[in-house]
């Protein structure tokens, strides 16, 4: 693995798109500090953190010597009444994300709600239309030149290991293989990455405190208590064969991005040089033993 295909992810910084998660730093402090750090390229986090215009985001994050990877874009794309304009949501982000120099759209299949709640389970219709959806984004998608990547996640409803091999067994679309998403939904990040195979076109990396993540998965916390209570750590402090994942991808041909996601909780504005930049740091630090 090269350094040059590690990203950050705004999230590790506590950023996030869901109301309420806690203190949501800077735009500059977060890129400040990802280039600090020696990252090569960041996620776009949520909408309202980069600038509106794409030209002006290339800009800024040039700046900071990074490059764009891409960015999370969660739609409802199984409900026939809203396909229209959910599709119109994923067209307007492509289209963002492409002009801004990005590789990948990160696709979230989203239950009715937003708020990474209740465990979901769809019947067989709506699992029909969302691989009819899905096929659709992909053509979006291509028409912009950038690649797609399912986001299999908590809270959405491609969670749990048999909704992740169904999503393989019934659409062709990429797979964005997030390690700690995985492990919360019963999965085995080693046998996905042989199942996926040259599927996997983005990874997001983050070790698992199993406990918490039990208890998270049991619906006993929620998505942000987990995510204070430390479900989610840095590489190599986990419960995650974080290695044994890495050894399978580079064995298989993976190219793409290593993403470092830690799901974090920030209260407060740390002092400089303290808070989740030294998590990030201890990841990095990790991999560099691997490359």
């Amino acid at each position: 693995m090269s350094a040059e295909r590690i990203a950050g992810a705004p999230v590790s910084w506590g950023v996030i798109e869901i109301p309420d998660w806690g203190y949501q730093m800077p735009a500059d402090r977060v890129l400040k500090e990802a280039s600090s750090l020696g990252l090569k390229a960041v996620e776009a986090g949520p909408e309202e953190l980069l600038p509106s215009d794409p030209s002006e985001v290339s800009d800024l994050l040039a700046g900071y010597g990074l490059g764009l990877v891409g960015g999370f874009v969660p739609a409802v794309l199984h409900e026939p009444a809203r396909r229209g304009e959910e599709l119109a949501l994923v067209e307007r982000r492509a289209a963002f994300f492409a002009a801004a120099g990005a590789d990948v759209v990160v696709l979230a299949a989203m239950p009715a709600s937003d708020d990474f709640g209740p465990f979901v389970e769809l019947g067989e219709d709506s699992w029909r239309e969302l691989f009819e959806s899905l096929k659709s984004v992909e053509e979006i998608c291509a028409r912009h030149g950038i690649s797609v990547s399912l986001h299999h996640h908590y809270g959405t409803v491609i969670e749990s290991d048999e909704q992740v091999k169904r999503f393989l067994d019934g659409s062709e679309m990429g797979l964005c293989l997030d390690t700690g998403h995985l492990v919360i939904g019963g999965s085995d990040p080693v046998e996905i990455a042989d199942l996926a195979g040259p599927r996997v076109n983005h990874v997001h990396l983050k070790d698992v405190d199993l406990e918490v993540a039990g208890r998270l998965a049991a619906r006993e916390l929620s998505f942000k208590e987990a995510a204070g209570k430390n479900a989610f750590r840095p590489l190599g402090e986990g419960d995650v064969d974080v290695e044994g994942l890495l050894d399978r991808l580079e064995d298989s041909g993976y190219s793409g991005w290593y993403v470092l996601e830690q799901d974090s909780v920030v209260e407060a504005e740390p002092p400089e040089g303290e808070g989740p930049v030294a998590e990030v740091r201890k990841s990095l630090d990790y991999l560099g033993g691997k490359l």
